[in-house]
């Protein structure tokens, strides 16, 4: 796919190198084109970036060959796409899935599925989600579709989780910020601690029914665990998280839903081979929601 920017009257006279840095180009993309790719095009003649440029010039380049993913394809783990554009894939994924293959899950994650769906549908097999889902946790997936868009969406998008927590909570909206770090001992479990990072989590109660509290849940910060050790710290672990005090009775795994994302991408033009934006980048907003999942439901008899 190309990439083609038109040179703004303000950046009349700018050298290639820096006009890349105003078009959002990262220096790992930037090096990849060269390195890998075709290199630079300035009104489809090559060009080297010291080259300086004229207002109303087209500046163009090839996204480079990707490197093979790593990752075995497997058709058989599902993947649902619910939103896609020039830029980005939003994946629906249910509980039970890791992302990434690890130590523990060589195999069967949302990575091997993609890999085999990228196949089927003539994209490359490069996994690069922005937001990452514990095993358990289901719902909304945002993915870069390139490396162009990747670094662009990682400071564009806020997403909304949904949890069911244990007791009924006595505030309608609230705020947990509590600093997370590792618990002593243990590689995987979390917890709040005066040595641990920055963590906030703003909450909005939503429904209290059968003994749970439903809530959706917007992360300022991004630790690993958050929505499960705060609840868990305030002494309401969610459903499921007997990582953190919850029970396994009712739901076999922790009760916490990425329900809506909010992203913004580019305004574009869309060409025969690729996409033409012009500067400086308009952005649009794009949400995607996805319905509490049944089991979460259940538990609070909805």
């Amino acid at each position: 796919m190309w990439l083609r920017f038109v040179v703004p009257p303000d950046c009349d006279g700018m050298e290639l190198r820096k006009f890349l840095y105003q078009c959002s180009v990262s220096t790992e993309l930037a090096r990849a084109v060269k390195y890998r790719g075709n290199g630079f095009f300035v009104d489809g003649q090559s060009a080297y970036t010291n080259v300086r440029l004229c207002a109303g010039q087209l500046v163009g380049f090839e996204l480079p060959p990707e490197e093979k993913p790593p990752v075995t394809p497997q058709p058989e783990v599902p993947i649902h796409v619910v939103y896609k554009d020039a830029f980005a894939l939003v994946i629906e994924k249910p509980a039970g899935i890791a992302v990434h293959p690890t130590m523990n899950y060589a195999g069967g994650t949302l990575a091997n599925g993609y890999a085999a769906w990228a196949q089927q549908n003539g994209e490359n097999g490069v996994f690069r989600p922005v937001n990452r889902l514990d095993k358990n946790t289901s719902g909304l997936l945002l993915a870069a579709r390139n490396m162009y868009a990747a670094p662009l969406l990682a400071n564009r998008v806020q997403k909304v989780y949904y949890a069911v927590a244990e007791g009924k909570m006595p505030f309608d909206e609230g705020v947990f910020d509590g600093p997370i770090g590792r618990q002593e001992g243990s590689i995987v479990t979390r917890c709040v601690t005066p040595e641990g990072k920055p963590s906030r989590t703003e909450y909005k109660v939503l429904k209290r029914e059968n003994g749970f509290s439903l809530a959706a849940c917007h992360l300022v910060t991004g630790r690993t665990h958050q929505i499960r050790v705060h609840f868990s710290h305030a002494g309401y672990p969610l459903a499921g998280d007997d990582l953190y005090g919850g029970s396994t009775k009712v739901i076999n795994r922790q009760a916490l839903h990425c329900g809506k994302l909010s992203f913004e991408t580019p305004f574009c033009e869309q060409q025969k081979d690729g996409i033409l934006l012009q500067l400086p980048l308009k952005w649009q907003t794009n949400t995607v929601q996805s319905a509490l999942p049944l089991d979460m439901k259940q538990l609070l008899q909805v």
